[in-house]
């Protein structure tokens, strides 16, 4: 009984940068779970890639490959999705990042650029989305944040700015769209995606970083995956507005920057 609440059946989801990582281990979690899926990234062949396995485990998909800094692009995402897979209940605002810098490089214009991507793309499809969430029951946004957004650390100030302005702009729009519409974001530690591979090929500073982590080993995709199959389901139901942290319980990053005293 308990693991029917998990399911996610009759269900449709959009899911950004999903060519890959976190992205790609959510749509084929949400597929698992019963979701149908629409996907984007820049990518078109890893797009096809994911698709092929949603399809394998029975469910539609469907690709919009999209340069999702381009807001425009985003709202014809979710356009796109509700013509073609008839409905939206899920919007998971995975696509972000941004490069480290140190503090006299990072100009205000590179700034704002990580507070577009970040925050006003999860801004944008979640309000194109949300007219279709209410012609059915309603629905679940889950945006991926980053312990950055709560931990100061060298080199992370455009990311971790825009990290917790993702977190706290959840907790607002939790607020507006209650009650039938949850708002929740998880953040995200060191995981294992394409971002991190360089780190994951040098064994010195791998160690550093599980060292440094309490549960002695770095995430990987599928657990943050999970998180976001718990928040999009009626197990996760009665949460709104919070920030669940997957991180393997660092609360100070477990990876120094060389940027040396100014």
């Amino acid at each position: 009984m308990i693991l029917d609440t998990f399911r996610l059946d009759g269900r449709v989801a959009v899911v950004t940068g999903a060519g890959r990582g976190i992205g790609a281990a959510t749509a084929l979690a949400l597929a698992e779970a019963g979701a149908d899926v629409a996907i984007s990234a820049r990518t078109s062949a890893q797009l096809d890639e994911v698709a092929g396995k949603i399809h394998a485990l029975g469910r539609r998909a469907i690709t919009v490959p999209a340069d999702l800094s381009d807001l425009s692009a985003v709202t014809a995402l979710a356009e796109t999705a509700a013509a073609e897979l008839g409905r939206i209940d899920i919007v998971v605002n995975n696509v972000g990042g941004t490069m480290p810098n140190t503090f006299l490089t990072t100009t205000p214009e590179f700034l704002e650029e990580a507070f577009r991507f970040n925050v006003s793309t999860a801004h944008v499809l979640t309000r194109a989305a949300v007219p279709h969430m209410l012609k059915n029951d309603g629905g679940s946004v889950v945006n991926i944040s980053s312990m950055m957004g709560r931990s100061p650390g060298r080199g992370f100030l455009a990311y971790g700015t825009a990290k917790a302005a993702l977190a706290h702009w959840t907790r607002l729009a939790a607020a507006d769209l209650s009650p039938r519409i949850r708002v929740n974001a998880i953040a995200v530690g060191s995981v294992l995606t394409s971002a991190l591979e360089v780190v994951a090929q040098q064994p010195e500073m791998k160690k550093q970083m599980e060292d440094a982590t309490p549960l002695h080993r770095l995430g990987e995709p599928w657990e943050i995956a999970a998180a976001i199959v718990y928040l999009s389901s009626r197990a996760g139901g009665y949460i709104t507005g919070k920030v669940l942290e997957v991180d393997g319980g660092i609360v100070a990053p477990n990876l120094d920057l060389p940027i040396p005293d100014l």
